[in-house]
C-alpha cells in the first residue's frame, strides 16, 4: 500500500486491514518530491492510498472499503 503520513484515507485503509489481521506492506511516498508521477506510473492512480493485491492495483480506501462491505475482498486475498 502507498500511503502518505498525512493521509486520512491512507489511515482508514490500514484500520480495515488491521481489524482483518491481515498483513500489509506500506511504502510511505512522502519524502519522494515526485510521489505522485511515481505512483501513477506504479499504479495508474494519482492519489494515496494506492492498494495493490498480489502487484494488481484495486485502488484506493474507497474500493476497499467497496471489496469489504461486498465480501469480494477475501476472494482476491485467496487467488
Amino acid at each position: 500500500m502507498y500511503t502518505t503520513t498525512w493521509c486520512g484515507y491512507c489511515v482508514r485503509a490500514k484500520a480495515l486491514l488491521d481489524s482483518r489481521g491481515l498483513d500489509y506492506e506500506e511504502i510511505r511516498l512522502e519524502d519522494d518530491a515526485g510521489f505522485r508521477a511515481r505512483l501513477h506510473e506504479l499504479t495508474g492512480g494519482w492519489t494515496v492510498p494506492q492498494i495493490l493485491i498480489d502487484e494488481r492495483p484495486i485502488g484506493g480506501y474507497t474500493e476497499l472499503w467497496r471489496l469489504e462491505r461486498e465480501g469480494r475482498l477475501d476472494e482476491l486475498l485467496a487467488a
